[in-house]
């Protein structure tokens, strides 16, 4: 039986999947929706100083792997959730990361009131610019007023080994990667419309097509700052959840996918990643937790190599025959190779469905 549980900061999990602060954890009857789900801890809808007016229509799925927001923070006010949303949370009975933003004002208010439902807290401050002050003061802010451990969630668009390094000289006890990205547009065909109800028609990509994106960031901070790191963005499965603690993450959060699927989402990718941890031989997240950070290639490779085919896998169903570029890959009983024409691009071994080629480096 492998083991999932992960430590950060004092706090323990059970397992190291969450949810990141939207609508899938609105409430405090969404938390309690969550760990019924499987989520190892949670984290909370970001709250400020007031309840957010969002504009509607404020979600969308123009292609698959992607999705629209324009979402903000909490629409209830702080008041409500003093009231009767955290004391919901709090009967659940897991690690309760509370969600603040968005100014220096807003956070210093706003921590002393929350702090005795939270074990930590999460600060988003959406701040897309080249200084980091604003995020520095966001975090001093809130470790004047707490002494819990103190978590920033930053941007995928500002430079992420300044910004992280910034932040553990300011202070935080820990970063969460990535916010959505954006701006981004999408047009309805029929009205010609944008589909968000923005002012602009703007909205925020979220879901799998930015997985790639955050993992990029958690491996850069990873290699900045000796914090720890928990990853968010287009996490939807247990191998999405794997990858990211190899670039450095302790744990993970996941929005779009809970939105999509509902709270069984969680327990899902925990199922997943014990799977696939149980025949890769690994017993704990530790077996792999920064692995991609001690297999960092020095240099590029140059000189192209030629993927083999396992015969006994392959089902000769076309698929990197019609997908190579270089006209290298011929359908017989299985699927061959032409090593003289083969270019080592690598993307018939991402596709092939039955993992039946591999890279031979």
């Amino acid at each position: 039986m492998v083991n999932l549980s992960t430590e950060f900061c004092g706090i323990r999990l059970s397992n190291p999947v969450m949810p990141a602060a939207g609508p899938p954890i609105r409430d405090g009857q969404a938390a309690i929706e969550a760990a019924k789900g499987g989520a190892g801890a949670i984290v909370t809808k970001t709250i400020s100083a007031q309840g957010a007016k969002v504009p509607r229509p404020c979600m969308a799925e123009p292609f698959r792997g992607g999705f629209l927001n324009t979402e903000l923070w909490s629409e209830l006010d702080p008041e409500i959730w003093l009231a009767a949303e955290y004391p919901l949370v709090r009967e659940v009975g897991l690690p309760i990361i509370a969600g603040l933003g968005y100014t220096e004002d807003d956070i210093r208010q706003l921590v002393p009131q929350v702090a005795p439902f939270a074990d930590a807290f999460e600060l988003s401050t959406h701040y897309l610019g080249g200084d980091t002050s604003p995020v520095e003061r966001a975090i001093r802010a809130a470790k004047e007023s707490c002494d819990l451990p103190i978590f920033v969630k930053l941007s995928p668009q500002v430079d992420i080994p300044t910004f992280a390094r910034a932040a553990e000289k300011a202070g935080a006890d820990g970063i969460v990667l990535i916010n959505s990205f954006g701006p981004c547009l999408d047009i309805d065909l029929k009205t010609g419309k944008s589909v968000m109800g923005s002012d602009t028609g703007y909205g925020w990509l979220s879901g799998k097509a930015i997985f790639p994106l955050a993992l990029r960031c958690v491996y850069q901070a990873a290699q900045a700052v000796d914090i720890p790191i928990i990853g968010v963005g287009g996490i939807s499965s247990g191998t999405d959840a794997i990858k990211m603690i190899m670039a450095g993450a302790v744990a993970v959060q996941t929005c779009t996918a809970a939105i999509l699927e509902g709270p069984t989402v969680y327990g899902r990718i925990v199922k997943e990643m014990e799977s696939y941890m149980e025949k890769a031989g690994y017993q704990s997240l530790q077996d792999f937790h920064g692995l991609a950070l001690k297999n960092k290639p020095e240099t590029a490779t140059m000189n192209p190599v030629t993927p083999q085919v396992d015969s006994e896998a392959c089902t000769a169903c076309g698929i990197c025959a019609r997908s190579c570029a270089y006209q290298a890959i011929t359908l017989e009983k299985i699927a061959f190779i032409d090593a003289d024409k083969c270019f080592g691009c690598g993307l018939c071994v991402t596709r092939c469905p039955r993992d039946a080629i591999v890279h031979n480096w």
